[in-house]
């Protein structure tokens, strides 16, 4: 990487932890049913205001070793790692990318991906706003990313999104309707080959956190879970890297 390239994934990184620290906040405030618009932000136990210094993402959690400086209580360290999170994934999709119109458009993605992750991780629901928000993007992918045909693209939608509503019509709570809805958005985005790795991807995840819980005797047999998380996880790695999955996967039958 030159100067330029460097100082840009630099820049990227702050952007991305800004990005998933308002994403956070956001998140939590939906999940609480308030405004993420109205409000200044606050301690989660004394609900004290903050000022503009508490709200520096990672750097103010670390000043503060993760304590509110009114009444020292613990603020959950979920809050410096989506933020770091979201520096990472911002800096991995430039290099990814690079200087093209796919890292502005991944950025954005990537980031309502996040924000579906962390509501469905607290609510069980994935708000259509945000599924509507990723629509302009999937349009956008299909002038930017001529590789994928919008026959693909097309198939895409249904692919999944059909099977989906059939099993959960049939199997009640199979899938919920925001899960159906995401898979079909990103269907147009992904084409099917990308859509079909990224539910793969979802289910191997999964199927591997439930597992890990049920042993842990953290869950029992049969409960619900948010599937929306482990979708969103897919659906990112496939955008980033599923070209070159799947082409090491058909490399193992000669294709």
């Amino acid at each position: 990487m030159n100067a330029l390239e460097v100082n840009l994934t630099i820049l990227l990184a702050v952007f991305g932890a800004c990005a998933a620290s308002f994403v956070n906040a956001a998140s939590l405030r939906q999940a609480a049913g308030e405004s993420f618009i109205k409000g200044r932000s606050r301690c989660p136990h004394c609900e004290k205001a903050l000022r503009w210094f508490e709200l520096i993402p990672v750097v103010s959690w670390l000043l503060a070793a993760g304590k509110c400086r009114k009444c020292k209580k613990a603020i959950s360290p979920r809050y410096i790692l989506v933020e770091l999170f979201g520096a990472a994934t911002a800096a991995l999709v430039f290099v990814r990318f690079g200087l093209s119109l796919m890292t502005p458009l991944a950025v954005g993605v990537v980031f309502i991906l996040l924000a579906i992750t962390l509501i469905d991780q607290s609510t069980m629901e994935i708000p259509n706003g945000l599924i509507i928000a990723l629509a302009p993007l999937a349009i956008a992918a299909f002038f930017i990313q001529d590789e994928i045909t919008l026959i693909e693209r097309l198939i895409g939608i249904i692919a999944l999104a059909v099977p989906m509503f059939i099993l959960a019509f049939i199997i009640g709570g199979a899938f919920g309707g925001g899960d159906i809805k995401l898979m079909a958005v990103c269907g147009f985005l992904l084409g099917w080959q990308g859509t079909i790795l990224a539910f793969f991807l979802g289910v191997v995840t999964a199927g591997t956190v439930a597992l890990r819980l049920i042993f842990r005797r953290k869950v029992k047999k049969g409960a619900h879970m948010p599937f929306g998380p482990h979708l969103c996880f897919g659906i990112a790695t496939s955008l980033l890297f599923g070209q070159d999955i799947i082409t090491w996967y058909l490399g193992f039958f000669n294709f």
